[in-house]
């Protein structure tokens, strides 16, 4: 049983990200929008009892839960009616709220309390003491995690590929759990560094054949020398341990990590399957890129410039990917603000004008992409519709926003195939947004993570310019590039 006290706040229910609003001269695209709350949580079968609230004020154009990132849930809108809690140390009372329009909101506090309940009870936020409280009676909406979650954005990555090679993952596993053992303060850390190598070399050891055995013809030569750089750079972690210079681990750790990746990558032999008709004359990316985001930052003496290196998974998302490779390739996003930043996400991708996304000069329309999300253990992605829509309730994304630097793209609140051009990077979890178990994943299609630079995203403010993207890498993976077609 979950306690009172450990349900999210009000105020972080109906404004999850309390955040100033977005400028009205703006056409941002809501990141976070009201669907995946209101429907989510009225739509299935073991919530309808829970809400049985009549007072709340909701329209076509109001839904249950007013978001500010919302364009049409602006001040402007006298049509919203909207809810906003008091927060006072005098007030015992944290249910309270305030409206300009007092009528109709008899009983809200009763509604708040189940919305509260609800909140509570679907994304298990653990009560104080109790990290696992979530009422067996939801077992089946419950994200099921085995472990913490995975948060290192080239963890994410290398598990996110479409291979199955269970020895290279059991070199992989130990190596990772480095980082954990490095947690351990002082030099006693290094006994268990010990423990983790002694775990990886071992595992490569035995399972060196089964490693080959998975390679793709056409890459094994390559592969074959990042396992013996693998073997020499374990060698040398292990003197490292034995010396205790623990300053001197995370590094080598990075570089095992990299040549374990390099690996799995040459495991893949070419993509892996048919993206559906209906998308396959859009820009799409057959495999990853890299790309390096150049940002200019203003009033920040400590930081002028800042190069955020970013991978784009094609083999998750490939129309999603391949539309920002193509708008990059076309120089974009060469020249942009920083459109939001409030330090839950930064956004960008909003054109000057009218138009929200991208106009392609072939057809003076708007281009727009698919949702676009792939489960774990399917071949291949859902298109068009959220987990939610079609009853996945527990399914695990193979790109979740667990990373700090998470990319996705911004859509329509009520449209699942409207991106274009916005998109935005994931900076901080919440009540609502926690690692492995949060609103967002299944809900907006995530196809890269900020593997270098991505704390400095943090100090990113709204007119901060985007000075360059630029394809660093993959860029032979992109087909049916439209910007080759424009010139």
């Amino acid at each position: 049983m979950i306690s009172l006290q450990s349900y999210p706040h009000p105020e972080d229910i109906f404004n999850p990200f309390k955040s100033p609003l977005p400028n009205p001269n703006q056409n941002l695209i809501s990141p976070f929008l009201t669907k995946p709350y209101s429907s989510y949580y009225l739509n299935h079968p073991k919530m309808a009892a829970i809400f049985s609230c009549s007072s709340l004020y909701t329209t076509s154009k109001s839904p249950l839960f007013n978001n500010p990132f919302n364009p049409i849930c602006s001040p402007n809108n006298s049509s919203i009616r909207r809810i906003r809690p008091i927060c006072s140390s005098q007030n015992p009372n944290r249910f309270q709220f305030c409206n300009k329009q007092k009528d109709g909101f008899t009983g809200i506090k009763e509604c708040v309390l189940s919305v509260a309940l609800a909140v509570g009870l679907i994304t298990g936020v653990p009560s104080v003491g109790n990290a696992n409280a979530v009422t067996p009676a939801l077992s089946d909406l419950a994200v099921l995690i085995s472990g913490p979650p995975i948060k290192d954005p080239e963890a994410l990555l290398r598990y996110a590929l479409p291979i199955d090679n269970k020895a290279i993952r059991e070199v992989q596993k130990p190596l990772e759990d480095i980082t954990e053992s490095l947690k351990v303060s002082g030099v006693k850390a290094l006994d268990s560094v010990e423990r983790n190598l002694k775990q990886a070399s071992r595992a490569l050891k035995q399972g060196k054949n089964m490693i080959i055995a998975g390679l793709a013809e056409s890459k094994k030569d390559h592969a074959i020398e990042l396992l013996g750089k693998l073997e020499v750079g374990m060698e040398e972690l292990q003197k490292i341990a034995e010396d205790r210079k623990r300053d001197a681990v995370a590094p080598k750790q990075k570089e095992l990590l990299q040549y374990v990746g390099g690996v799995e990558e040459d495991m893949v032999d070419g993509f892996p399957y048919e993206v559906p008709e209906e998308y396959q004359n859009m820009p799409l990316l057959k495999g990853r890129a890299t790309v390096d985001m150049k940002v200019k930052v203003k009033d920040n003496p400590n930081l002028e410039d800042c190069v955020f290196r970013i991978v784009l998974d094609g083999y998750n998302a490939p129309v999603t990917a391949g539309n920002f490779i193509d708008l990059v390739e076309r120089h974009f996003y060469d020249g942009m603000e920083i459109q939001r930043a409030d330090g839950f996400v930064v956004q960008t991708g909003d054109p000057e004008g009218p138009a929200e996304g991208f106009i392609d000069p072939s057809t003076e329309k708007m281009r727009t992409i698919p949702l676009e999300i792939m489960v774990e253990g399917e071949k291949t992605p859902v298109y068009g519709a959220t987990l939610e829509d079609i009853g996945l309730y527990k399914a695990q994304t193979k790109l979740p926003f667990n990373a700090f630097g998470t990319m996705a793209m911004a859509r329509e609140e009520f449209e699942n195939n409207s991106a274009s051009s916005q998109v935005f990077w994931l900076l901080k979890e919440s009540e609502l947004t926690p690692s492995n178990a949060n609103i967002l994943d299944g809900r907006y299609a995530v196809f890269g993570y900020v593997t270098q630079n991505e704390d400095f995203l943090a100090d990113l403010k709204v007119g901060d310019v985007i000075e360059s993207v630029q394809v660093v890498a993959g860029l032979d993976n992109l087909v049916n590039p439209s910007y080759k077609i424009a010139g």
